[in-house]
């Protein structure tokens, strides 16, 4: 006989323990335990209110007996989503997308809905959020008024399930995770136990009758999807959509991807009409930057296979506290003060009765090491109150004696930067080599140290 009992499970990572904690002692959480009913006693999963998993059989085949077909994705139209997927979507493949509150993760599945309508693919959008009238009123902003776009307001699983089976979709959207809810778990929608077990059911679904499934998760406040990691383990494909309310440009970032790489990032921008791409996002990056201002330099950063430029920015403010502040915006902090204690050491500049202010302009994070050596010159330039030679471009790793080491894809980086009309690149002398004293219409200068890169900079 199948018996309940009460347990109490960390809503971060899904640790169940017999009464309650304080602090959870798998993650480190506090105050993150719920109660919930947990059935013992029996090995059998309940299926019996799920009609289309009851219908779903699979055989044990031989690994060379298994065909592929060879076109298994299906473009968007959407560039920029396209990249971060990996080229497009994967027939039978399951997505989580996150990210904070009305950072747009509904309206870009609304536009991908659009353009998988124009290509005549039959698209179920369940939303347990929003009416079928405010779905449509933000599809009327948006322009998606696809024929093949087919809404379902709806949070029971069994009902969707049922959806599913009639409407026999090739792209399933569920808006949001944490709002479905199923009846054979006797939790409250949005607990580790529906969400395992909704999700579970979903991936099997996607799985058996090739539906790419899209799923859009609920964040914590610390940024990570709401809800036990178990679910990120179970997705094949994990998407955040990152990017503050303050700035125009959203960033889609994939951090787990089966079928692609983890390296690629989509750009866009927030308009009135939804997100559009950004076809070239150095010239958006660098767009209103300051002309022969200290403390100011160009960078090349690169994510996945992508050249990026961007500004540093650095100022140096004189203190009369004891303790001079060290403040970071889209870098690590303490690879500035790394980089702060290499220059007294190596260049004798004095630092301690000095504020650093660093900021990555446009609202960027990079912590690759290539951003080093912009990072010491617009530190070293805003210290003296003297600006970088015009139209020039730095990139390298600095180490604590001082040495630039090299980085890679240097030939990337240089043909981005000479495509937005820089003249000059300074970069590490063992990159030089490969390149030559020339390439793509540039001057390349090759440095060792960083005294030597700064004597090139001003």
């Amino acid at each position: 006989m199948a018996k309940t009992k009460k347990v109490y499970v960390c809503s971060e990572c899904g640790t169940e323990v017999p009464k309650w904690e304080g602090q959870c002692s798998g993650c480190g959480s506090w105050n993150t335990f719920v109660e919930e009913l947990k059935v013992t006693g029996s090995r059998h999963v309940k299926d019996s209110g799920s009609p289309l998993l009851n219908k779903i059989k699979e055989t044990v085949k031989p690994l060379h007996t298994i065909s592929v077909d060879e076109d298994l994705r299906r473009t968007t139209g959407i560039s920029e989503f396209d990249r971060v997927l990996g080229g497009g979507i994967v027939e039978g493949s399951l997505v989580l997308v996150g990210g904070d509150p009305g950072i747009g993760k509904s309206t870009l599945l609304l536009q991908v809905c659009q353009k998988l309508s124009d290509q005549s693919a039959k698209v179920l959008y369940i939303s347990g959020e929003e009416s079928l009238r405010q779905i449509k009123i933000r599809g009327s902003r948006l322009g998606a008024n696809g024929e093949n776009v087919y809404l379902y307001s709806e949070t029971s699983l069994q009902l969707v399930e049922n959806a599913i089976g009639n409407l026999k979709p090739d792209v399933l959207i569920i808006d949001s995770i944490q709002t479905v809810f199923s009846e054979t778990i006797e939790s409250a929608p949005g607990s580790v136990s529906q969400v395992r077990e909704v999700t579970g059911r979903l991936m099997r679904i996607a799985k058996s009758l090739r539906i790419a499934t899209f799923i859009i998760g609920h964040v914590t406040k610390d940024g990570a999807i709401a809800g036990p990691r178990v679910l990120e383990h179970m997705v094949d494909t994990v998407l955040y959509f990152e990017g503050e309310r303050t700035h125009a440009y959203r960033v889609l970032r994939a951090v787990k991807n089966r079928f692609g790489s983890t390296n690629e990032i989509g750009l866009f921008e927030m308009m009135d009409s939804g997100l559009a791409e950004v076809a070239n996002p150095s010239e958006f990056m660098l767009a209103g930057r300051p002309n022969e201002e200290p403390g100011s330099v160009i960078t090349c950063c690169l994510e996945g296979t992508r050249p990026l430029l961007v500004e540093v920015q650095a100022l140096a403010s004189s203190t009369t506290f004891n303790m001079p502040r060290r403040t970071a915006n889209g870098t690590d902090t303490n690879r500035i003060n790394m980089l702060i204690a290499v220059l007294e050491k190596k260049l004798g500049m004095l630092w301690g009765g000095y504020d650093c202010y660093v900021n990555i302009a446009g609202g960027m994070k990079v912590t690759e090491p290539a951003l080093d050596l912009a990072l010491t010159a617009a530190l070293a330039s805003s210290y003296k109150n003297r600006t970088v030679v015009g139209k020039t471009i730095l990139f390298g790793e600095v180490g604590l004696t001082g040495e630039v080491r090299a980085v890679s894809q240097s030939d990337k980086r240089i043909a981005e930067a000479a495509k937005m009309g820089f003249e000059t690149c300074i970069l590490p002398a063992a990159n030089a080599k490969k390149i030559g004293k020339e390439y793509a219409g540039m001057k390349i200068i090759g440095v060792t140290s960083v005294s030597e890169a700064l004597s090139q900079c001003f």
